[in-house]
């Protein structure tokens, strides 16, 4: 077996591993966190794939941006939950 295929199956277990857990999570904090460690596998997939521009953006957006959005309306959003209680 050669060593880019070993590489990228584990990435490949890793996005399924970490989208499954972003699924499944109780919290939504923890399942905005696997989604954004779902973009960071992505965009070492990207890069194996030979794709660095795609791999670029996919980590500025899909695992950076989208996650600091999210947290921050998920953070928003339970302050005023608890005010309303």
């Amino acid at each position: 077996m050669n060593i880019l295929t070993v590489l990228n199956t584990l990435v490949v277990i890793g996005i399924l591993v970490s989208a499954i857990c972003a699924v499944t999570f109780e919290h939504i904090l923890s399942s905005v966190i696997a989604l954004g460690i779902t973009g960071v596998f992505m965009s070492l997939e990207f890069i194996l794939l030979q794709a660095p521009d795609v791999a670029i953006a996919e980590a500025a957006v899909g695992a950076v941006l989208s996650t600091a959005i999210f947290v921050i309306a998920v953070k928003k959003t339970t302050k005023k939950e608890e005010e309303e209680r």
